[in-house]
């Protein structure tokens, strides 16, 4: 008894002695999660500019304070391990996780958390508004940063956000707009850019950081390939052959075959994207608010529900529902009778003058073009020709950026899981045009907009209540958009991807360091 507790002992002398193990490097070996999607992956390389279809790559490379957890419906930690807000709500500190290190080795501390969210405020660019209410960010020692705010926001959900809230390293190098303009990345997340070809069906391939905080002692996958493959048909079959491993969008009737294909696995869950139909406010035919409400009204909103079979829901309002801002028993309805009647006081429809109406939409995009098809019928007969275009992502939003349409199609989801976005950045007056793609300049809206932030922390019946002023005057007073639906995703994956949870909050995104991939 006396030998085994001496040889205990020594074992644990040993132990105490002895430098902590190596952390379990990544993976070998060619374990690689391959995700097909319809669209191209990066229009910006810059994570405090980035504000598109990147977030899919993005939120595998880089890390916020906080993650939306879509049980909850809370933040919960990611670099930042707790956090609190002072009685006023004005003041937050966060405490952060020791141990990560970006991509470039430098160790993440508070002063890089407080250098990141700093440069991305002071681009003024894509997302950076979320941070509009910090005064100030202080470093309170290697692993607390301080917030001090202008006027209460919850500040964790606003940390948790898709875009401008990526932490990365601003000494990466020393021109960072020009080195991450050549694809390169500074992020402290489970994997780091391996290869980017622009424009190549096979855009962007991720390897695994060997020094990932979260560690690789599990199965994990060591790179993530993400393919762009607009036809749906041929995604389908990559799937089938084993070539690909995710496929976020399939139409309904492959959708259906997907699910009873024995080795695939498919998930539908309501999301957060809404389905948006931008109209040109500011030029063109439709600056006539009448031809707006015209062509609101041709929508067969009930018709193309349907036709999704399950891939959409009826939208009610502007913001869908599980979010603040949302207002029910809003549902449109087609009404061609008010559609003739809009158009012959406009001096169009029948025996008035011949109207022609430029739509553009996503490339790969069966829904849209179901929607440009079924407007184009439903207006022929009241001399209306919808001229429909289908184009890859970015040139689509280069042409919208120039006013180059009348009809402006696309799909918008939350910055983080709040209701602002949607207003905030599609419908407040903006110059040039980034994402406010009707090119609406109200000044009423405006001033009811910048009052939501405050009152969703301050007076949530209040901020509900301006959401609803908002809702009526976007939609109704100024015919701005039509929503034809909410989308529900419905995914494809192969069996052996085993783990995969979808999150609202993080449109398409997988998160895929939390898979396993078995046999």
């Amino acid at each position: 008894m006396r030998r085994r507790l001496a040889a205990a002992a020594a074992l644990a002398l040993l132990a105490a002695c002895s430098p902590p193990p190596e952390p379990a490097r990544a993976p070998a070996g060619e374990a690689a999660f391959v995700q097909v999607r319809h669209l191209e992956m990066v229009t910006e390389w810059d994570p405090g500019r980035s504000y598109s279809n990147e977030i899919v790559a993005f939120q595998n490379i880089y890390e916020t304070l906080t993650l939306w957890n879509p049980v909850t419906k809370k933040s919960s930690p990611r670099l930042a391990t707790s956090w609190r807000a002072s009685a006023d709500g004005r003041t937050w500190t966060f405490n952060l996780r020791s141990g990560v290190t970006f991509h470039t080795g430098r160790p993440l501390d508070a002063e890089a958390v407080k250098a990141s969210i700093e440069r991305t405020m002071s681009t003024k660019a894509g997302a950076s508004y979320i941070w509009d209410a910090v005064s100030s960010i202080r470093a309170d020692g290697p692993v607390t940063v301080t917030f001090t705010l202008k006027y209460p926001v919850p500040l964790d959900l606003v940390a948790s956000a898709g875009y401008a809230a990526y932490i990365y390293d601003t000494k990466a190098a020393p021109d960072l707009t020009s080195w991450f303009r050549q694809g390169k990345d500074a992020g402290t997340g489970p994997y780091t850019v391996a290869r980017w070809q622009k424009g190549k069906e096979d855009e962007l391939t991720l390897k695994a950081y060997d020094k990932y905080w979260g560690g690789w002692d599990k199965p994990h996958y060591n790179t993530v390939k993400y393919r762009v493959v607009p036809d749906a048909d041929r995604a389908w079959q990559l799937l089938l052959r084993g070539e690909a491993d995710f496929v976020e969008r399939l139409n309904p009737r492959l959708f259906a075959r997907a699910s009873a294909t024995p080795g695939v696995r498919t998930s539908e869950r309501p999301s957060f994207r809404t389905a948006m139909v931008l109209f040109n406010t500011a030029s063109g035919p439709m600056k006539d608010v009448r031809v707006r409400r015209a062509v609101q009204k041709a929508i067969d909103y009930k018709g193309l529900v349907e036709d999704l079979k399950g891939a959409g829901a009826p939208a009610s309002g502007i913001i869908p529902e599980g979010l603040m801002g949302h207002v029910p028993g809003r549902v449109p309805r087609q009404d061609l009778a008010a559609t003739g009647r809009l158009l012959g006081r406009a001096g169009y429809g029948p025996g008035g003058r011949p109207l022609r109406l430029r739509l553009t939409y996503g490339e790969g995009d069966t829904d849209w073009r179901l929607l440009a098809t079924r407007l184009e019928a439903a207006l022929k007969p009241l001399n209306v020709t919808v001229e429909a275009r289908a184009m890859p992502w970015t040139e689509q939003w280069e042409l919208g950026r120039k006013r180059g349409q009348d009809i402006f199609v696309m799909y918008w989801w939350p910055d983080y899981a709040d209701g602002y976005s949607y207003f905030g950045n599609v419908f407040r007056s903006g110059e040039p045009p980034v994402f406010n793609l009707s090119y609406l300049k109200d000044q009423e809206l405006d001033e009811l907009l910048d009052s939501v932030p405050e009152l969703t922390v301050a007076d949530k019946p209040a901020a509900q209540r301006a959401y609803e002023q908002a809702t009526r005057r976007v939609l109704d007073q100024r015919a701005a958009a039509a929503l034809p639906w909410v989308t529900n995703y419905q995914r494809a994956y192969l069996g052996s991807v085993q783990g995969y949870v979808d999150n609202p909050a993080y449109s398409d995104v997988v998160f895929v360091y939390d898979l396993r991939p078995s046999a």
